[in-house]
Order: C-alpha cells, then structure tokens, then sequence
C-alpha cells in the first residue's frame, strides 16, 4: 500500500470535533459528509493547519506544525467555504497571486489559460473581483486554488482541500471541476471535499467520510459508507437506494409528509 500523504489521530476541537482519525493516500478523492454542525468545516480547516486543535496530523510523514508557511503552502491548497470578493484587482491579478514561486512565466500563462479554458473565464480575466457574479466569483476562487497546486508548475504538490466547492457552480461546471479534479487525483494528488450532494458523493467520491456531532463515525469506499442504513440515523431522513441505468442513486423520503421519494438533495 502507498504510504499516506496525510495521517491524523484524535483530533479534537472544543466543542466541534471528537477524537477523529483518517488518512489520506495519494490518488484518493474523499468526500466528507454530514448533515449541517456535523464538523465537517471544522475538520477540514484543522487538517489544513487554519484551525488549531488537539491530536496529531503529519503531512509526508513529518507534523503539521513543523511545516513553514511558504513550505506548507507549496504541498497544500485550501478553499474556504464562502469569501466575500474584497478588492476591485482584476481576475488575472487575483490568479497571480496564487502562482507558485520561481516557475516560468510561459508556464504559468499556460497553465492559466487552461484552468480558464475549463472553467469557462476567459472573458472574465480583466474583470475586477467586486463585478463577478457569485458563480464566477466561485470559478475564479477555484481557478486560484487549483493553479497553486496543479502539477505541471508545481510538482511537490500532494494535497488539496475543498469546502463545498460546487457552490454556485451550475451543471456544466460542475463536470469541468469533476474533470479537473480527476486529472489531480490521477497525478497522485489527495484531494478532501467537503460535500452536501449525496448522489455526487456516491457516483464520484472514491472514499467517504461520515460526519455526525463532530465525530468521523463511519469512513470507507463511498459504496460501503453511501447506504441507507448509515445515512439514515445520521441526516434523521430515510433514504432507499434504487438502481437506475448503470448507477445507483440514493432518495430521501419524510414518511410524516408523503410516501413519494425525492431524488436527494431536492427535498
């Protein structure tokens, strides 16, 4: 087995997170889910060294808190869950600001306009940060992270770290994050999501995380963690698992309002 990028071993945060424990191998795309206070963010921002709790995390072997910034900053990527725009520098200097160091500026152009290509931004380069719309302002958030640990100028990459990015993000890009995040996890890059989207979990998620009241209760393959007789004890909604096509999918029913199942998360 690949030794892990990541090991964690109770950790623990007043009143937010209990006793978890997890690692993270190369290649792997975890998704972590749980209904809303499940500790979800919170895990994710200490993993990422944001939050400081109790326990142990080692990145490559060595701990967390060893790690320098601009060190740290070259192995691991981190999006926040919601950040405002806060200045009216164009798209194209925000991106620049997430440019690893001492890379070449035909490589970094490069990869630029491909990350720009895929999520659709290239019209929106010299556009100011405080005239996005949320959801370009949420493509421009993801082109930023992604530059900063994408593989072709920024080989020591191994970890990136995602809350809740298909937010705002319509269908079509949500494949294009699908497809770019394939292309890291298939580079050997760990890549943790934070996620509300059941069936997407289930379908595309290699590994999951099962949150509840700030404890890691169930983890494994998304198949083994993605059924009802988990999930329901957990989100206090049953759900039944039907086959459609080649898929499973996963429907969320309220007995006390109608017998009909709703695919989730359209309750």
């Amino acid at each position: 087995m690949a030794q892990p990028l990541l090991e964690c071993h109770g950790l623990s945060l007043e009143r937010r997170l209990s006793q978890v424990s997890a690692r993270v191998l190369p290649g792997q795309l975890i998704h972590i889910i749980g209904p809303n206070g499940a500790g979800k963010s919170s895990l994710l921002a200490v993993i990422g060294g944001l939050l400081r709790g109790e326990g142990n995390i080692t990145l490559l072997a060595k701990p967390l808190s060893q790690w320098r910034g601009a060190e740290l900053a070259l192995r691991r990527a981190y999006l926040h869950q919601q950040v405002s725009p806060y200045a009216a520098m164009p798209v194209f200097q925000y991106l620049a600001l997430h440019q690893p160091a001492n890379v070449s500026e035909a490589q970094v152009d490069s990869t630029v306009d491909y990350l720009a290509d895929a999520l659709s931004l290239n019209d929106k380069m010299a556009r100011p940060l405080n005239r996005l719309s949320g959801g370009e302002w949420q493509r421009t958030r993801l082109a930023a992270v992604l530059l900063q640990v994408w593989p072709a100028i920024n080989p020591q990459a191994r970890l990136l770290l995602l809350d809740e990015p298909a937010a705002s993000l319509d269908i079509a890009q949500r494949v294009a994050l699908d497809a770019l995040l394939l292309e890291l996890t298939t580079a050997g890059l760990g890549v943790l999501v934070c996620a509300h989207d059941l069936n997407h979990s289930l379908q595309h998620a290699n590994d999951v995380w099962l949150m509840s009241g700030g404890k890691l209760v169930f983890q494994g393959a998304a198949q083994e963690v993605m059924r009802p007789a988990l999930l329901s004890p957990v989100f206090g909604v049953d759900f039944t698992l039907l086959q459609a096509g080649e898929r499973p999918w996963l429907f969320a029913h309220d007995e006390r309002r109608s017998a009909a199942l709703v695919p989730y998360p359209n309750l």
